[in-house]
C-alpha cells in the first residue's frame, strides 16, 4: 500500500487524473440531469435540433477565440518564467481575441435569421436564440482566455474548482429553462451554458490579479501573432469541419431515416461525450502542456506509454462497464422512448477506445506545431467519417453511423502510428525536431 501511495504522490499524471475525476463526475451528473430533462420535456426530435445548435455554437465559439486556446497553453507553459515574453503572449492573445469575438458577435446577431434557416431548416424560427448567443459569446471568450492562462501555469486545482462550480450553476439554469420553456429553454441553455461559467471564473481571478498588468497594448506582437497562426489554423480547421460533418451526417439521417432516429444518434453522442470527459480534459490540462515542455523523443515516448499504462486500462474497464450497463444508462439518462440507443453502444465504445489511443499521440501535432501533419490527418478522418457514414447508414441503418465512427478511427490510428513509428519504437535521437 505504501508503494502505491508513494507512486501517486510522485506521479503528476496520477495527481491530475485524481483531481480531474471530481470535476468529471460533477460534469457527468450535470450532463445526465440535463439530458434527462431534455428527454422528458423535448423528446428525441428535440434532441436532434439541440444537437445541430450545439455543433453550430461550438464552431462559432472556436472562431471567436481564433482557436488559440491550445497555442496559448503551450507558450505560457514555455514562457512562464520570462515576464516580457509572457506579457507579449497574453497581450497578443487578448487583443486578437477581443477583435475576433466582437466581429463574430456582430455577425451572428445581424445574420440570425439566415443562420436559423441553415441550422433548423423549416422546423421552427429560433432566430432570437441565435441573438442571445451573440450577446453571450464575449463572456465565453473571456472565460477561455482566463482558463488558458491558468492551464499554461499548471494551475490545475483552480481550473478544476472553477469547472465544478461552473457546471453546477450551468446545470441548474439549464434544468430550470427546460422545465419552464421546453424546447426553447433547451436551445437557450445551449447558447449560454459555456458563458455562465465565466461568472465563477470572475470570482476566482478577482483575487488573482497578478496577470492582469501583463496585458498591454504596447506588448502586442505581430511576430508572435504569426507564431500563433499555425495553432489557430489547426484549431479553426477542426472547429469548422468537425461540426459541419456532424450536421451533414445528422441531416443525412433525418432525410433518409427520420428526425426521431437522428435524435437517437445525438443521444448516443451525448453519452459518449460524458464518459470521454475524463480523458479529454486530462489531455488538455496535462498532456498538452507536458508535450510542449518536452524537447526529446525519450521523454515524449515515456509520457505516451505512461498514459497508456496508467490511464488506458482504467478507461478500457470503464467502457466495458458502460457496455454492460447500457440498458440502465439509457433508462437513467433518457426515457423509454430512447431504447433503440442501446443498439448503438458497441460500435461507439469501440470507436471511442481507438480514438483515445490515437489522440494521445496526435497531441504532439499541436505541441510541436506540426501544421500540415495535423491538417492532412484531420481532413482524412472527417472525409472518411462522412463517406463511410453514408455507406454504412444505407447498408445497416442508424447503427451504420456508429460503425463508421469505429472504422474511421481504426484508419486514423494506423496513420498516427505510421507517422510516429520512429518516435515510439525506433532508435532515440537527441532532440525532437520542431516543424
Amino acid at each position: 500500500m505504501k508503494k502505491v501511495l508513494d507512486y501517486i504522490n510522485n506521479n503528476v499524471l496520477v495527481k491530475v487524473a485524481s483531481l480531474n475525476s471530481v470535476s468529471v463526475i460533477v460534469k457527468i451528473i450535470a450532463g445526465f440531469l440535463t439530458s434527462k430533462f431534455i428527454a422528458l420535456f423535448v423528446g428525441s426530435e428535440g434532441m436532434a435540433l439541440v444537437g445541430n445548435l450545439r455543433n453550430f455554437v461550438g464552431s462559432v465559439q472556436s472562431l471567436s477565440i481564433l482557436g488559440l486556446y491550445k497555442g496559448v497553453v503551450k507558450y505560457i507553459a514555455q514562457f512562464k518564467d520570462d515576464a516580457f515574453q509572457l506579457s507579449k503572449t497574453i497581450s497578443t492573445v487578448f487583443y486578437m481575441g477581443f477583435c475576433s469575438t466582437l466581429l463574430m458577435s456582430i455577425l451572428v446577431y445581424f445574420k440570425a435569421e439566415y443562420i436559423n434557416d441553415l441550422i433548423f431548416k423549416d422546423y421552427n424560427n429560433y432566430a432570437y436564440v441565435i441573438r442571445i448567443f451573440s450577446m453571450a459569446l464575449p463572456f465565453y471568450a473571456l472565460n477561455m482566455f482566463a482558463f488558458s492562462i491558468m492551464n499554461g501555469f499548471a494551475k490545475y486545482k483552480y481550473l478544476i474548482v472553477f469547472n465544478i462550480f461552473g457546471q453546477i450553476l450551468g446545470a441548474v439554469i439549464t434544468i430550470l429553462l427546460i422545465w419552464q420553456e421546453k424546447i426553447d429553454g433547451a436551445l437557450i441553455a445551449v447558447v449560454i451554458a459555456e458563458s455562465i461559467i465565466f461568472l465563477i471564473t470572475l470570482v476566482g481571478i478577482a483575487n488573482r490579479k497578478n496577470f492582469i498588468p501583463l496585458i498591454k497594448v504596447s506588448n502586442f506582437s505581430l511576430n508572435f501573432a504569426k507564431k500563433l497562426g499555425s495553432y489557430s489554423g489547426m484549431a479553426l480547421f477542426s472547429a469548422i469541419i468537425l461540426p459541419l460533418v456532424a450536421i451533414l451526417i445528422r441531416s443525412y439521417i433525418i432525410d433518409n431515416i427520420g428526425l426521431e432516429q437522428a435524435g437517437f444518434w445525438e443521444a448516443m453522442n451525448r453519452i459518449s461525450k460524458y464518459y470521454l470527459l475524463f480523458v479529454s480534459t486530462l489531455l488538455t490540462m496535462y498532456i498538452l502542456p507536458r508535450f510542449s515542455e518536452i524537447d526529446n523523443i525519450k521523454d515524449f515516448r515515456k509520457e505516451v506509454f505512461s498514459f497508456y499504462k496508467t490511464i488506458i486500462p482504467i478507461f478500457a474497464l470503464g467502457l466495458i462497464v458502460v457496455y454492460f450497463l447500457r440498458g440502465f444508462i439509457v433508462s437513467l439518462v433518457f426515457t423509454e422512448e430512447f431504447r433503440p440507443v442501446e443498439d448503438l453502444f458497441l460500435w461507439q465504445l469501440l470507436g471511442d477506445f481507438i480514438k483515445v489511443l490515437s489522440i494521445v499521440i496526435a497531441y504532439q501535432f499541436l505541441a510541436k506545431r506540426m501544421f500540415w501533419h495535423y491538417i492532412i490527418t484531420e481532413a482524412f478522418s472527417v472525409t472518411t467519417l462522412y463517406f463511410t457514414s453514408k455507406y454504412f447508414i444505407d447498408e445497416f441503418g442508424l447503427v451504420g453511423a456508429n460503425m463508421a465512427h469505429f472504422a474511421t478511427y481504426v484508419m486514423y490510428y494506423a496513420i498516427i502510428l505510421l507517422i510516429f513509428y520512429s518516435s515510439l519504437f525506433g532508435v532515440i535521437p537527441d532532440k525532437l525536431e520542431e516543424e
